[in-house]
């Protein structure tokens, strides 16, 4: 079945083009929306050739059909059938993940979790990118180092050319937070950028000397002092910007608001944030480093085999909750105090049980003769090697359950590994073999090997606690 005819057949198992009030893609899925739900047929949808599962909430439908097909499917659903575009919905595959969310029933800490997500989201595609940069400057100063590569002409010019493009974002990482974080909390945009800046600069040093805040022998130890309370710090304030600002600007007339607005704000705030929130919050930092360090940093190589195999394990469970947007400040934090992070590759993990579960299950429906199964796997492993795991999660795992659960046991061991030999990442962003490239040079051969180990892991475990007839009724 080709794409056209798999999107009319989408449209007749939905109700027809008349039921169908509008359609989107939405990365691995095709989201419809109807006007009837009781008229979708949906076991005939779910065993349709190229669907690889369903996910249903009221009237919306994600049909999942992989990376690439669900963006073909869709193109023809509105361009050539003639269903309406659904314009709500980015096509960015982190509006996507968002949109998935939405379905779930929130709470003031899955709405504080979604805010911090929105802060850093649009952040990643660059985060990835200074990543990769800092990592080819690092590994051809390292080459340059033990004199493979020549120290002077052409590949200094690289190095320090990517150096300087790396930099360029995570040098400023807190200006972005700021501007985003405005956006997100409906303040002015260049006056979170200016919070995030005076974070950042040096003159924070000179204030805090003045007051005794400094500790000149040991800086890190200071009360006060530049980047002191991150990123955590850069949210908190302008949170608190925007409150002020919106007070001000209510009692301000409008002849003035333009200029005495902006200046009593930023006066007000930054007064705050120097002394009070950059303070406190990097109090509230340390800990949180300390604390991670106990976890995930430890000397000791029993904490560190045990805690990696775990924040493995539970991993895609906190992905369902919608709870792992939650830890990109620790990501932040560790980026900013380490130079790289560790967690996102334990985690990463995650995705690799999963492929090796996927590949047990499609040895198992092949001897039963589920036909249906082995095509829903086909189609999703690629994606599961490139770390998108949503058309195995929603089309293999998670309706069969034992998997999703076999999935993480296995992954465990990837992350026991990976914390033992202390897998670093210059970034985070996406998973699987495509995070290679972003894990720092002295770790990109365990990060792999981590992989493998949660392939196989994946693969046995899943092997002998699904039986034959789990998968040939399903």
């Amino acid at each position: 079945m080709d794409n056209k005819e798999l999107a009319k057949k989408i449209v007749e198992l939905v109700g027809g083009k008349e039921n169908v009030l509008k359609a989107a893609n939405c990365m691995t899925r095709l989201r419809v929306t109807v006007k009837n739900p009781s008229l979708v047929k949906e076991e005939e949808l779910k065993n349709t050739e190229g669907v690889l599962g369903i996910v249903f909430d009221g009237n919306y439908a994600q049909i999942v059909l992989g990376p690439g097909k669900a963006k073909k499917v869709a193109d023809i659903c509105i361009d050539e059938l003639g269903i309406p575009k659904d314009m709500s919905v980015d096509e960015d595959w982190v509006e996507n993940k968002e949109e998935m969310k939405a379905m779930q029933k929130q709470s003031p800490f899955k709405n504080a979790i979604k805010t911090i997500a929105d802060i850093f989201i649009p952040l990643i595609p660059a985060i990835i990118a200074a990543g990769l940069f800092n990592g080819l400057a690092s590994l051809i100063s390292t080459l340059q180092g033990q004199a493979i590569l020549p120290a002077e002409g052409t590949w200094k010019v690289i190095q320090l050319l990517f150096a300087l493009i790396g930099g360029g974002f995570l040098s400023y990482f807190a200006i972005y937070t700021g501007i985003n974080s405005a956006k997100q909390f409906g303040a002015t945009e260049g006056l979170g950028g200016m919070l995030g800046a005076i974070s950042i600069s040096p003159n924070i040093v000179a204030i805090s000397t003045i007051f005794g805040l400094y500790d000149a022998d040991v800086p890190l130890n200071s009360i006060l002092t530049t980047g002191k309370g991150g990123i955590i710090g850069v949210i908190l304030g302008v949170w608190i910007l925007s409150k002020i600002e919106k007070w001000i600007r209510k009692r301000i007339p409008d002849v003035l608001d333009l200029v005495v607005t902006p200046f009593l704000t930023l006066l007000i705030t930054s007064l705050l944030f120097v002394f009070i929130i950059m303070p406190v919050t990097g109090y509230i930092s340390d800990l949180l480093v300390s604390g991670l360090s106990l976890i995930i940093g430890s000397s000791n190589s029993i904490v560190n085999i045990i805690s990696g195999y775990i924040l493995a394990a539970i991993f895609l469970p906190m992905v369902l909750l919608g709870l792992h947007h939650g830890l990109i400040p620790i990501y932040a934090i560790q980026l900013e105090s380490l130079g790289g992070v560790s967690l996102f590759p334990v985690l990463a993990m995650a995705g690799a049980g999963q492929v090796g579960a996927a590949i047990a299950i499609y040895i198992k429906a092949k001897r039963v003769g589920n036909h249906r199964m082995q095509k829903i796997i086909t189609g999703a492993l690629p994606a599961g090697f490139l770390g998108v795991g949503e058309p195995l999660i929603y089309g293999v795992t998670l309706p069969l359950f034992k998997p999703f659960i076999t999935a993480g046991l296995g992954a465990g061991f990837g992350g026991a590994y990976i914390m033992f030999s202390k897998v670093m990442a210059n970034a985070w962003g996406p998973s699987g073999l495509v995070a290679i490239p972003i894990m720092k040079p002295e770790s990109m051969l365990n990060y792999f090997i981590g992989l493998v180990i949660s392939y196989i892991a994946g693969f046995i475990i899943t092997y002998f606690v699904m039986k034959d007839n789990e998968v040939k009724n399903v």
